[in-house]
């Protein structure tokens, strides 16, 4: 299984990244900031709907700050959603806020309740760590899925990606009759493609989800990764491969009966077919993107040399010696797959 460091440092944003956030309408002026959600006064542990704890705490304000600590949120999830339209919250609340205390970075959890229908919605606001706001701009540019997110001085809003935990499908899904397990292993090769072409790291089940579409006759997957922490930081290179960790086996091993190694290669050539495309439909925003990603320091020196060795070895070339920063390495990786 590949090394995750357990204490990724975390990087500011810098003046180049702000620019950036700024001129593609990420950065905002929210009436609250994550440091403001940590003056509860109480919390009680949450459980699922099979009575366990899911290690995750709601918390509770005190009265005097509550009213206003609700309208602030009930605000970001209108800038969110609605480009800060507040009439479409008449009918919303906030139900609850909930804290992740046991990861690094203790990111909240606001639940938005629809008081017509009941139906809930999320988003989580997150201490801005310049390696994730990298990795959820590279989503929204070189996948398939376009990405929600605000940023505010140092604090990160993110939408809720929907669909359901890789841990969860694996263990509850994987065997149901009307799976279809070709189409599910070619979405992990493509998914698998992806992170190692932009340098995404720490893909195991716990941190991407399944989303299922229903067609007339065939259900259609896409894996959807969720956490962007680990954005080119590590020097391993196995670390960008999802089918390296332990967590993923039964979709490997699944693989392994369905897909043939030439329709693996296959749909590997088709990801990186789809990525070109999008970066030449993106050139402008993604060449703004590298000017401030490529002097940004987001890694110790160490792990930029150890991973361009890696590359140099995977790709057989020797254009990784010239990169410096993560940034370097991440948009030479770029150029190969417009290359390839």
């Amino acid at each position: 299984m590949p090394f995750i460091s357990r204490k990724k440092l975390v990087y500011t944003i810098s003046g180049p990244l702000r620019a950036y956030l700024q001129q593609y309408n990420r950065e905002y002026t929210l009436p609250i900031q994550y440091a403001d959600l940590l003056r509860y006064d109480n919390s009680a542990s949450l459980f699922d709907k099979r009575d366990r704890d899911t290690l995750w705490e709601t918390v509770y304000y005190p009265a005097s700050e509550t009213d206003d600590i609700l309208l602030a949120l009930k605000t970001i999830y209108a800038i969110l959603k609605a480009d800060g339209d507040m009439s479409v919250t008449g009918h919303l609340t906030i139900d609850r806020v909930d804290l992740c205390s046991y990861g690094n970075t203790m990111p909240f959890r606001v639940r938005v309740r629809n008081l017509v229908n009941d139906n809930f919605d999320y988003f989580y606001i997150k201490k801005a760590d310049a390696s994730r706001i990298y990795g959820l701009e590279l989503e929204h540019i070189l996948s398939p899925n376009r990405i929600s997110y605000l940023t505010s001085g140092q604090t990160l809003i993110e939408e809720h990606i929907a669909g359901i935990p890789g841990d969860m499908f694996f263990n509850q899904q994987m065997h149901d009759a009307e799976m279809n397990p070709v189409r599910l292993c070619k979405e992990f090769v493509k998914f698998n493609e992806r992170c190692f072409a932009r340098l995404l790291g720490d893909m195991h089940s716990s941190n991407f989800v399944v989303d299922i579409t229903p067609d007339f006759d065939e259900v259609y997957y896409r894996i959807r990764a969720i956490d962007f922490d680990q954005q080119s930081y590590e020097g391993r290179k196995s670390v960008y491969m999802p089918q390296y960790y332990k967590q993923n086996q039964p979709i490997i091993d699944l693989g392994t009966t369905c897909l043939t190694p030439e329709s693996v290669r296959q749909y590997q050539i088709e990801e990186r077919s789809l990525m070109a495309g999008r970066l030449r439909v993106e050139q402008t925003r993604i060449g703004d993107l590298m000017v401030a990603m490529r002097p940004d320091v987001i890694a110790p020196e160490g792990n930029v040399e150890q991973l361009c060795g890696a590359l140099n070895r995977h790709y057989h070339t020797s254009s990784y010696n010239d990169c410096r920063t993560m940034g370097d390495v991440v948009w030479r990786s770029l150029e190969l797959v417009q290359i390839h």
